[in-house]
């Protein structure tokens, strides 16, 4: 990039259809900056409250703008196929899906609904379910891309999918476990990449990273007083503001320049802080053998193949759409 790009080289978004997993933090600031683009943005999270609070905060700041919520809980894969299914009723189609809420290194290990370790549940699985289920939607975009989160933590030496003890049943260890379960969101943007260009699917398929953000993640997870969440407190001005920590997601979402199959995180210091560049890949990422081992497992624990979805009608549910956007 030749220069440094921010918010306001967003181009106009009028149009086109978002969906952001998370009410708070960057998925807060994501929706936000969509929304002032004239995006129509659909917020997802599990907490109504903070979802109407969210959408509230944004419609104050930015007059007019198009933005309603949907509940999820992303650990529960039944709540997340009834989140995409009512989606399937309400809009022509999906431009942009950003899969961005995730949980941080519970001090304990704790599963999902499903009996998933949290994080990996939480954090991977669900998003590759969610993906999945909206395939349909996202093809009838002209131009879609998923944008997928990862984290600085997978450069941490040792990070591997470990599929001994993929659920951390044999052992857990909070920020391993944080860090494969977004080394495998990383892994399952890449190959999303390849799938769609191998089956023709017309995705364009974008992996990022935040860097070192000013978010709650830390305070929400391990909890205030943990350790972490004692530095997230008293080292507040090590963490860049979670604006600016939305930048290579916002990038990646609506770009031009933005290229399929990248990874793009902050420039600065060591890939903690600063505007969107493109960030290198750990080798590990890059195991073809290994990311498709991880696609055909999170196929089998979901239960979900992807294209193998029946087309959605031609009647879309445009008024009821746009009924959901002004209301």
């Amino acid at each position: 990039m030749p220069k440094p790009w921010n918010a306001g080289d967003i181009p106009p978004q009028h149009g086109r259809t978002f969906v952001v997993t998370g009410t708070g933090g960057l998925g807060f600031e994501s929706a936000l900056a969509l929304a002032k683009a004239g995006g129509d943005v659909i917020i997802a999270g599990r907490d109504r409250a903070k979802g109407k609070d969210a959408v509230n905060r944004i419609k104050t700041i930015t007059q007019n703008a198009r933005v309603s919520f949907e509940v999820i809980d992303l650990a529960n894969l039944t709540s997340v196929k009834a989140m995409a299914s009512r989606l399937e009723e309400i809009c022509p189609s999906i431009d942009v899906l950003i899969n961005n809420a995730g949980v941080m290194t519970p001090p304990t290990r704790r599963t999902t609904d499903d009996g998933f370790e949290l994080q990996f549940g939480t954090n991977y699985l669900a998003h590759f379910a969610l993906t999945a289920h909206l395939l349909p939607l996202l093809q009838r975009a002209p131009r879609p891309r998923v944008v997928t989160l990862s984290s600085i933590a997978v450069k941490s030496a040792g990070v591997v999918i470990d599929f001994e003890n993929l659920q951390a049943e044999r052992s857990y260890k909070p920020m391993p476990a944080y860090a494969q379960s977004k080394l495998a969101c990383l892994m399952f943007a890449l190959e999303l990449q390849r799938r769609s260009d191998a089956a023709d699917w017309g995705i364009k398929s974008i992996a990022v990273h935040p860097g070192v953000s000013r978010t709650n993640l830390l305070h929400n997870a391990p909890g205030r007083y943990s350790m972490h969440g004692i530095m997230r407190s008293l080292l507040w001005f090590l963490f860049q503001p979670a604006a600016q920590g939305a930048l290579p997601t916002l990038f990646a979402a609506t770009s031009p320049d933005a290229n399929n199959g990248s990874y793009y995180g902050p420039g600065r210091l060591w890939e903690t802080r600063g505007y969107p560049k493109v960030a290198p890949i750990p080798m590990q990422a890059l195991d073809l053998h290994i990311a498709d081992q991880l696609w055909r497992i999170s196929e089998e624990l979901t239960g979900l193949r992807f294209g193998e979805h029946q087309a959605l009608p031609q009647t879309s549910g445009f008024d009821d759409f746009e009924a959901s956007m002004e209301g």
